[in-house]
């Protein structure tokens, strides 16, 4: 339940929630605590995670373009104007997840130092609203030979002495999916300055990196981008390799998202009754297939037990999944794991995935609990503390 302290915002936290986990205060990468989290299908935007490279920049709309180039028969220039009404609006519910995500279970593999220490926390669903990427494309006329939608923001990053914007690119059959839009609102309401005002891309299916805010150009080309967060910071690579002995021009450009499912409640380190406990959690599919199945184990994988979804899980949000446990006394370990409709599930542990940048980490999520009888004093309630999530059979 919501108290008076969690509807208290941080003046200086761009407007989010008091008790937003922030990860790096130089560039406020922060996300909510699950127990927050946990009881909105859709993310309030207090809660909703950031994830900036630089310093967030102060845009004024009526001046911003958005400038469509590169192999195109009509290169044309976009005022927000423009945006709203040339093209026709839709809105989409669709979930972000940072490619760090987890990358603290990682970390306590092997080391990875100088990244942010994400937890489950940099993750959130949001009901979206703009103009198809594809509408935008069509009016200005792909030219034959291209295969990749490049894209920039208006933010100033250094990196290595150099000063770039943030670029992404994505491949153009997935540009031209009606899913991918140009978005100017989220939840509602115009977008905040954190989340990408007055326009951002957002790319379902696809790491929130690529999703770029503060979109200023749209370029159309052959080959992917040669832009340092996509030829660089965003791969991934063997866990034989390291920053040492890193070959940037190998590994694996992050794309799709990978099947990934995360257990909400209870949290690690628990205090349970023994007896029935509720627990909840999400997963989410990557590349446009949909969650099929959620299962769940109370003693470390060697049983399993499936958890109830809504029918069917949307491909482009989270699947918000809930089961029930009886729990005997003493220490368990609760695993999730999750089944997408290509039939494949997820690695067994984080060592099988490590790597050094510590990316996708999509090992089975596990924690560890202690169950008490029910006749002690110790346990504290942790069942009637649950709150089911608004519209989580959607």
């Amino acid at each position: 339940m919501s108290t008076a302290n969690d509807s208290v915002l941080q003046p200086s936290g761009f407007g989010k929630h008091a008790r937003q986990l922030v990860r790096d205060p130089r560039w406020f990468n922060s996300g909510p605590p699950a127990d927050l989290l946990r009881a909105h299908f859709i993310t309030p935007r207090e809660l909703f995670f950031t994830r900036n490279h630089a310093a967030v920049p102060e845009l004024d709309a009526s001046r911003h373009l958005v400038r469509v180039g590169g192999q195109v028969a009509r290169p044309i220039e976009l005022s927000m104007e423009r945006l709203r009404t040339d093209f026709p609006t839709q809105s989409l519910a669709a979930t972000l997840i940072c490619a760090g995500l987890r990358r603290n279970e990682l970390n306590a593999v092997r080391p990875i130092p100088s990244e942010v220490q994400w937890g489950t926390e940099p993750v959130s669903n949001g009901m979206w609203r703009g103009v198809r990427l594809r509408d935008i494309l069509s009016a200005a006329g792909v030219e034959a030979g291209a295969g990749h939608v490049a894209f920039l923001g208006a933010d100033q990053i250094e990196r290595h002495g150099e000063h770039f914007e943030f670029g992404a690119s994505i491949p153009l059959e997935k540009a031209l999916e009606s899913e991918v839009l140009l978005a100017f609102e989220l939840n509602g309401k115009r977008l905040t300055p954190v989340h990408g005002y007055p326009v951002r891309l957002v790319v379902p299916g696809y790491i929130g990196a690529r999703s770029v805010k503060w979109l200023s150009r749209i370029i159309v080309q052959a080959e992917p981008t040669s832009n340092y967060f996509q030829s660089r910071a965003y791969r991934i690579f063997p866990p034989e390799v390291s920053a040492e002995s890193v070959d940037w021009e190998t590994g694996h450009s992050l794309g799709e998202i990978p099947l990934n499912s995360v257990i909400w409640q209870p949290t690690e380190g628990s205090s349970l009754t023994a007896g029935v406990n509720r627990v909840q959690g999400w997963a989410l599919a990557g590349g446009g297939r949909r969650i099929e199945r959620v299962e769940i184990s109370a003693d470390d994988g060697l049983t399993w037990n499936q958890a109830r979804l809504p029918a069917p899980c949307d491909p482009w949000t989270w699947c918000l999944w809930e089961a029930e446990l009886d729990l005997q006394s003493g220490t368990r370990h609760l695993t999730v794991r999750a089944w997408d409709s290509a039939g494949e599930t997820q690695p067994v542990n984080p060592a099988d995935i490590w790597n050094f940048k510590g990316y996708a980490n999509n090992a089975r999520h596990r924690i560890k609990v202690t169950v008490v009888p029910e006749h002690t004093n110790e346990s504290a309630d942790e069942a009637d503390s649950f709150s089911s999530p608004t519209e989580p059979w959607k």
